[in-house]
């Protein structure tokens, strides 16, 4: 089967490798001139262990079953990573109750090794906490995304599929049993694949509206929640991920780490109206706030703008957070068409997983 993968995100490269893997012809479209140029470049490169969705929800099935099959994907291809573990920790009682939720909802999903901890052992973890407890979870980690995005990219190759770069997808019609997709680009024209995912993130409803016949009630709208980071300008404090109790819309001010062991903070959860990655500097003083409820220590002028993500988001202030959205063809009633809408944290802990789905869907 010829299978067409519109998008080179993370998402988009784990369902082409495992479309390849298949033994279909897979070709992955993308609009740009490389890999993961999007949402995928610009999260926090963290491998959730799968603590807070509702159970049975896709996003609590994906990414606990996909976290393992990446910790042994990135074993297997040498990706660079680390199993760091993570506290998500409470201040006051009322943050307290919130984690001992959160540990319910993390025992349910199937999340291993999750424990309630009092403040003297977290901080015994990390000295320069501040907390009453905390949630250890030790299957949470970090890595090398751009890395993990190259060995998808390698076996995908090796599996004979191919990306084709800066092509983008302007209209594509089913007729006669197969899709035919218009081109743009350097070499425009139409092409017929058997198959279409479109795995577009941000791009995905405006591209889901450029099908033919594609029922219009059955394209959800996009809210873009903006993700802003900053950097610290010290040496790293902590040696783990440390998080608050969540927030409306994300899971508060966090302390991340990368491979290299720079600390930065964030995201927040700013909505907006249209892409805009510029880091405004004043948002500073927020992060210093929130950042003291847990660290009172941090110095004053130590946060700089780094960068910022936008998650493309199903719901918007003050609504539950959406599922992720795998609209197949009992959704929406075309053959072998399978649309990716919200996938938005954790979905790149998630990719492995959601690219099984998705392929199995297009049979």
């Amino acid at each position: 089967m010829q299978v067409l993968v519109i998008g080179a995100g993370v998402v988009g490269l784990a369902i082409g490798r495992t479309a390849a893997l298949a033994g279909h012809d897979t070709t992955v479209a993308e609009a740009t001139a490389g890999i993961g140029n999007g949402i995928s470049s610009r999260n926090s490169e963290v491998i959730h262990g799968g603590l807070y969705y509702p159970t049975g929800s896709l996003r609590a099935r994906h990414c606990v079953r996909g976290r393992r099959m990446l910790y042994e994907f990135c074993a297997a291809h040498d990706v660079a990573h680390r199993k760091c573990g993570k506290l998500v920790v409470a201040t006051n009682a009322a943050e307290l109750a919130k984690v001992e939720t959160i540990l319910a909802q993390a025992r349910a999903n199937g999340v291993e090794g999750m424990e309630l901890i009092g403040g003297n052992a977290a901080r015994a973890m990390e000295t320069e906490l501040s907390c009453i407890g905390a949630l250890w979870s030790p299957e949470t980690g970090i890595i090398d995304s751009h890395g993990y995005m190259r060995a998808l990219w390698g076996e995908l190759e090796d599996r004979g599929g191919m990306i084709a770069f800066e092509t983008p997808v302007e209209r594509l019609g089913y007729k006669a049993s197969q899709w035919q997709v218009r081109f743009g680009g350097r070499e425009p024209g139409t092409v017929a694949f058997d198959a279409v995912v479109n795995a577009a993130g941000l791009g995905a409803q405006p591209l889901a509206r450029r099908i033919d016949g594609y029922p219009a009630d059955q394209v959800p709208r996009l809210v873009l929640g903006k993700g802003n980071y900053f950097g610290f300008a010290g040496r790293p404090i902590f040696s783990r991920l440390i998080y608050p109790t969540p927030v409306d819309g994300g899971l508060g001010v966090h302390v991340t780490l990368d491979l290299a062991g720079r600390m930065r903070f964030g995201p927040d959860v700013e909505w907006v109206a249209a892409e805009n990655y510029a880091v405004d500097p004043h948002r500073a003083d927020s992060f210093y706030a929130r950042i003291r409820n847990y660290w009172p220590g941090l110095p004053d002028g130590s946060l700089v703008p780094d960068y910022a993500g936008i998650r493309p988001k199903l719901t918007g202030p003050g609504e539950p957070a959406a599922d992720f959205l795998i609209a197949g063809p009992s959704a929406h009633g075309m053959p072998r068409l399978v649309n990716l809408f919200g996938i938005e944290s954790p979905g790149l802990t998630s990719s492995l997983s959601l690219a099984e789905e998705v392929v199995g869907a297009l049979s």
